[in-house]
């Protein structure tokens, strides 16, 4: 018999650009944030495996590569990457919906970069693409909104750094789900990882 464990699910959202609330960037110049502009499943595995593999991202491990490759290369979904000092530190995946909604559909840091004050900035940065991704797009109508989810099981400063951004709550849920394990990007990459 499975274990199964109550998460709660916060969503929340920006409804005018005018409510988000950037991020001071960090301090130095080793930290850029670029657009990964040409469509590369291997690449935004690496990113979802590395930065959600502490905190049970378990949705998209089983898409194929075709998989991966159909979503990327839909219009308007874009991928923008925190790099400090050349290396890939987190990223913020966009995907527009109808009527002008754009998702913050995946948001992170890898483990080794959280806690350097790139997180708030990267989410500035990936809100502010959101705001204008019509501008990237011309099919794509102007930006009327813009949101996101995180639940219980992500980092312990997700929610206050949404809300710090200008985020606010809109819903809320628990559902139980099963109690799987930190699948890791490899089997040990997290020691002192939950699960």
């Amino acid at each position: 018999m499975s274990s199964s464990i109550v998460v709660t699910t916060w969503s929340l959202e920006q409804t005018s650009p005018a409510d988000l609330v950037p991020a001071a960037a960090p301090k130095g110049d080793g930290v850029r944030i670029v657009r990964a502009e040409v469509p590369s499943p291997e690449f935004s595995r690496f990113l979802y495996a590395s930065v959600g593999g502490d905190i049970r991202w378990t949705d998209r491990l089983g898409w194929s590569h075709a998989r991966w490759r159909e979503h990327l290369e839909r219009p308007g979904v874009e991928t923008w990457v925190a790099y400090d000092r050349g290396t890939p530190a987190g990223y913020v995946e966009l995907e527009p919906q109808d009527d002008g909604v754009v998702e913050i559909v995946y948001f992170g840091l890898l483990p080794a970069f959280r806690g350097r004050r790139i997180g708030g900035h990267l989410l500035s940065y990936g809100a502010a693409r959101a705001w204008d991704l019509a501008e990237r797009w011309a099919a794509r109508p102007p930006t009327k909104r813009v949101w996101l989810h995180t639940c219980s099981l992500d980092g312990e400063h997700a929610m206050a750094n949404y809300q710090r951004r200008g985020f606010t709550l809109f819903d809320t849920k628990a559902e139980e789900e099963p109690d799987v394990p930190a699948p890791g990007p490899w089997p040990g990459a997290y020691p002192d990882a939950r699960g």
